[in-house]
């Protein structure tokens, strides 16, 4: 006997695992990329990262010895990177053309080729933002040097900051960061408090969104 065609019910309900599973799955694989499951940083993996970078360091003038307790401090957590940047306004030579542009393009620039790096790595702009002020508030510490912007950058693990670092396309932006950057400073921050909804809330609100919207338009 020929089998009956499935019911509407039936095929709804089918419908429904599709759609929902589907969501869960791309929210799986988001949460794959977006969080560390490495671990913290091993002893190996510092002394190597180190090494070669030892070169770089030194000639930036950084402290290996800073930058070694934070790795070896690693608890394996994401963090984010407060960034102060007095960008160079003035006309300085583009290393690829020779042309005098303002050094901010180059720094602009360089952000074009540090982003797509950073999202490799598990990475996103928490907020980037220009200075409108001076100090308003400060006390026992330098003058403003007249910073031009700030970023909170956010970074999978301290690994991955590392990875960064000597990626080739990271490598080969970081003239024009110098040329376009006068003084800078950053330090890693862990969250405390905060009222923005992080990307793995806003991400499962976005998916829920879809799937439900999608559910909707087949049942009607």
């Amino acid at each position: 006997a020929m089998q009956s065609a499935p019911s509407r019910e039936a095929t709804d309900i089918m419908s429904g695992w599709i759609i929902w599973g589907t969501a869960l799955l791309a929210y799986g694989a988001f949460r794959f990329w977006y969080d560390n499951w490495s671990g913290p940083l091993k002893p190996a993996e510092i002394d190597a990262f180190l090494a070669q970078l030892a070169e770089r360091i030194e000639g930036t003038g950084n402290s290996p010895e800073v930058l070694r307790a934070f790795l070896e401090a690693d608890d394996g957590r994401e963090f984010v990177m407060l960034n102060l940047v007095k960008a160079q306004m003035e006309q300085v030579k583009d290393p690829a053309t020779g042309q005098m542009v303002q050094g901010f393009d180059l720094l602009k620039r360089y952000s074009k080729r540090f982003m797509p790096v950073l999202f490799r790595n598990g990475g996103h702009p928490g907020m980037v933002g220009r200075k409108v002020g001076g100090y308003i508030d400060a006390w026992n510490t330098e003058a403003d040097p007249g910073w031009t912007i700030f970023g909170l950058m956010r970074y999978r693990s301290r690994r991955d900051m590392m990875k960064l670092v000597m990626d080739p396309a990271f490598m080969e932006g970081h003239p024009d960061k110098l040329l376009g950057t006068l003084a800078t400073f950053s330090f890693p921050t862990h969250r405390v408090v905060s009222f923005y909804l992080g990307p793995r809330v806003t991400v499962l609100l976005l998916l829920a969104l879809i799937a439900a919207l999608t559910h909707l338009a087949l049942l009607s």
